[in-house]
């Protein structure tokens, strides 16, 4: 038998299991069965350990298979370490499982998009829990425990390997009840000037992409002055003050697209506008012993396929608005 070649080098779980389990069958046929492997491959596995260890740990005779002294002192070692390792695994797993599925995105994504749809999932996956965590920020996924995000970037910011869900489009947009007043008709992007437009409040330039003048230069109308206008926070309070009347905002396809086939919200004007932002799922480093994580992103995609929405007329580009830094999500 030859000696060890480095003393301090463990062998590897492979070879352990191998080993512990041919030790318990005392049978080479038997522990190949149960680890479903052919008895050749097994009996290299046990020629090798023996060889790194230096020693022999079976005696090999006419239909029979005993421990020598040394595989006998391993066998005691090899099943505590891997008891303790099957048990360990499964507490880790049982804790994971028991863990809501959460996932990080924008106010506006969650609002508008992913929360109207979540029973799709649940009905799919029952015993999975998940818990959506809005918030307009940039969140470390590994400190604050986050299995996905769903980030909204420049498609030239996209993280490496982050599958994309979809672009944007920007379209205005208004109630139904407004649209429908004739004494303010809206058919050309003109006929905005009797109207009081709604936008997102952006005094520091972070994401000029949304704004209206913005939109208005794409479409070749400048100098436009509104009937008057209301600015919020947040796109859903944009979008609830549309929905309730009180002006013509711009929409962003496909987050408002559910309003759109529902009739609460109306395009009284054909053209759209892409921008240079998407939406990418982001997964966690811990996610990855979560099988439910997977399920969600497979959904994900799945949902975002079903609903893509394909603009009908020629969509002007906006000029490509990229950022070196991180800037908070709109």
């Amino acid at each position: 038998m030859a000696k060890p070649g480095n003393p301090g080098r463990l062998p590897s779980l492979d070879l352990l299991k191998g080993f512990d389990a041919a030790a318990r069958h005392l049978s080479f046929t038997r522990a190949a069965q149960d680890l479903f492997v052919t008895q050749s491959a097994l009996s290299r596995q046990i020629q090798t350990l023996e060889e790194q260890l230096g020693v022999p740990l079976f005696e090999r005779r006419h239909r029979e298979l005993r421990l020598t002294s040394a595989g006998q002192v391993l066998q005691v070692t090899a099943k505590t370490v891997l008891d303790e390792l099957a048990l360990t695994v499964a507490k880790i797993r049982r804790e994971q499982t028991s863990l809501p599925l959460t996932v990080s995105t924008n106010q506006p994504f969650a609002a508008l998009w992913l929360i109207p749809r979540l029973s799709r999932f649940r009905a799919r996956h029952s015993a999975t829990d998940v818990f959506i965590s809005a918030d307009n920020r940039i969140v470390d996924l590994e400190r604050e425990r986050i299995d996905l995000a769903v980030r909204y970037c420049a498609e030239t910011m996209a993280p490496a390997g982050a599958p994309r869900l979809f672009g944007e489009r920007l379209l205005p947009v208004c109630s139904p009840t407004l649209a429908a007043d004739r004494s303010r008709p809206i058919r050309r992007p003109e006929d905005l000037a009797h109207h009081v437009l709604l936008d997102i409040d952006d005094e520091g330039g972070r994401y000029p992409w949304l704004n209206w003048s913005v939109w208005l230069a794409a479409v070749g109308v400048r100098d436009l002055r509104p009937a008057g206008s209301l600015r919020f926070n947040h796109f859903d309070q944009v979008m609830q003050a549309a929905l309730d009347g009180q002006g013509v905002a711009l929409g962003r396809q496909p987050l408002i697209d559910s309003l759109l086939k529902q009739n609460r919200l109306v395009a009284p004007l054909r053209g759209k506008c892409t921008t240079s932002r998407a939406y990418f799922v982001v997964r966690g480093a811990h996610a990855t012993l979560r099988p439910e994580a997977q399920d969600f992103i497979d959904w994900l995609i799945e949902e975002a396929k079903a609903d893509a929405a394909v603009a009908a007329d020629p969509a002007p580009e906006l000029p490509s608005v990229a950022r070196k830094r991180r800037t908070r999500d709109a």
